[in-house]
């Protein structure tokens, strides 16, 4: 059998592939958890600068896989309550992961698959791409997806796509904060080239950095503005003295590359 996901890393770059082609690369236990390995691997790997997740064949990911769903569905509330904890771990992972993200949205995306875009940093999806929030339609509700979801999508379109299951485009996501570029399919790898090739001229540590900051900040209340921009001084403050900082700043004055930049 093939492995459920395969990894190239390539200049820094870390493509993950969802390769269950044949089942549009729904998300069985198996899947998960080498998604889940792979995600890890990334993260404690120096070598890795940004990574990339795909899909094998035209589908993105088809969300849930359905044969184990059935299974589940004859299971105890203590085994149904495991098996979503482990697609919570994996997205908070992925949320979290202190190295650039990027989806490569090859193809359509349905429930869980959504997820994935929203915990990743940056999503480039082909224009033909269908997506749909499917879950009220089997009797349940995409809970374990709908923090990473919501941050970008907001409550107005939760509450109009969770409820309706309708068909969304690729072009409506980006509209709603979803995706951040459409593409036609055969400039898809060119652009996503283009972004990670952005990232990877910024500093790893600063990188890391900035995403937690985005987290912390993000929705941070009016009351709380002021100390928040308070902790983000005694951020930079930080990085600053860092040997990152000190290296960007004397690669700048000088008119030269910094030690981590590719090109």
């Amino acid at each position: 059998m093939s492995a459920p996901v395969l990894t190239a890393i390539v200049a820094g770059v870390a493509r993950i592939t969802l390769n269950r082609p044949e089942k549009r690369n729904a998300l069985n236990h198996a899947t998960v958890a080498a998604l889940t390995s792979e995600l890890q691997r990334c993260a404690a790997d120096a070598a890795v600068r940004a990574v990339q997740i795909t899909g094998a064949g035209t589908a993105f990911c088809a969300g849930a896989d359905l044969t184990e769903m059935q299974a589940q569905a004859h299971a105890g509330e203590a085994a149904n309550l495991a098996d979503a904890e482990q697609l919570s771990t994996l997205l908070a992972l992925l949320d979290s992961l202190p190295k650039p993200t990027l989806a490569r949205v090859n193809g359509d995306g349905y429930g869980g698959a959504l997820g994935l875009l929203g915990a990743c940093d940056v999503v480039v999806a082909v224009e033909d791409a269908k997506f749909a929030f499917t879950e009220v339609r089997l009797g349940i509700i995409p809970a374990v997806i709908s923090p990473f979801v919501l941050g970008k999508i907001g409550e107005s379109a939760a509450r109009r796509y969770f409820l309706t299951a309708e068909t969304i485009t690729a072009a409506t996501l980006q509209e709603l904060g979803l995706v951040h570029e459409v593409v036609p399919a055969g400039q898809l790898d060119a652009v996503c080239a283009r972004i990670t090739q952005a990232i990877l001229k910024g500093a790893p540590q600063a990188l890391a950095a900035a995403k937690t900051l985005v987290r912390d900040v993000a929705h941070v209340g009016a009351r709380n503005r002021a100390s928040a921009s308070l902790d983000a001084a005694a951020r930079l403050a930080k990085l600053r003295v860092e040997a990152e900082a000190q290296e960007g700043f004397a690669a700048f004055f000088t008119k030269r590359k910094p030690s981590w930049r590719p090109d």
